[in-house]
């Protein structure tokens, strides 16, 4: 689990405390943050973050942008000296994530951002159709596997529609951290999938069809910590098993079928007035 910790604080603050560097979104320094989350692993940080933090991570790549914007988080401080790549840097620009950075490490850095308001440190805490029927609307989305330069790019997209949309932001967090843990799970494991997404007046369903190995056994899949990830999947901040689990945590509903050797089928229902 990532260390948390919970306060109301603005990002200049953060930056004056850790000595940073701001490399994105100097004109949102007087933004305020609400929780703090130091971690490298992505899908920890999905499960257990709360909209409005910033992210402290050492996970220099484009994941730890996607997974903060599927967060609906406001900053990200990249620590022990790393420089955000030019990727990271554009996406976070395009939706107004600050990026800072800091010669600190993880430890310093909570102890330091823990310390500005008097309290101890807490214990650890794309290709694209669109049709229409009735008062639905259906967009299709197809995943390449292995892709991990293009991982969370569908998921910006159908959090980018939602919002368009209007639907509740609680509701398009739900659902942005559910398609991208769906997203990661096919570049990791499959070869390819087709997203579909359906959204009405009362609800927003996912489907999710894979071609790759599929899961040889769904309950162990679903256990928390549970992960077939390699080492190169891991250093990239995924593979802590947490995936499904915080797909099933944030769904109204959620089926998973899977045929070993042909693939997988992940169905995703949220109630937009439950």
């Amino acid at each position: 689990m990532p260390v948390g910790i919970d306060f109301s604080i603005e990002i200049g603050k953060i930056k004056q405390s850790l000595q940073a560097e701001v490399i994105v979104g100097e004109s949102l320094l007087s933004e305020k943050i609400t929780h703090i989350y130091a971690s490298d692993l992505m899908s920890d940080v999905l499960a257990y973050g709360k909209e409005g933090s910033c992210l402290l991570t050492g996970l220099n790549t484009i994941q730890a942008a996607i997974s903060s914007h599927m967060a609906d988080f406001k900053a990200i401080v990249f620590l022990r000296g790393k420089q955000p790549t030019p990727d990271i840097c554009k996406f976070s620009q395009e939706r107004k994530i600050v990026v800072l950075r800091t010669e600190a490490d993880m430890y310093e850095a909570c102890v330091r951002i823990a310390g500005l308001d008097g309290r101890a440190l807490p214990d650890s805490e794309i290709v694209s159709n669109e049709t229409s029927v009735e008062n639905s609307t259906t967009y299709d989305f197809f995943i390449d596997g292995k892709d991990f330069a293009g991982a969370g790019l569908v998921s910006t997209q159908i959090k980018a529609i939602l919002k368009e949309i209007g639907y509740d932001m609680q509701l398009i967090r739900r659902v942005a951290i559910s398609i991208y843990e769906g997203e990661m799970n096919v570049v990791m494991h499959a070869l390819r999938a087709k997203v579909t997404l359906t959204v009405s007046p009362n609800a927003i369903d996912i489907i999710i069809d894979d071609e790759g190995k599929g899961i040889p056994d769904i309950q162990k899949a679903m256990q928390p910590g549970f992960s077939t990830a390699t080492e190169e999947q891991r250093a990239m901040g995924f593979g802590a098993g947490m995936g499904l689990p915080n797909i099933a945590k944030n769904t109204d509903n959620f089926h998973v079928t899977s045929e070993v050797g042909k693939g997988t089928r992940l169905e995703m229902k949220f109630l937009v007035n439950p």
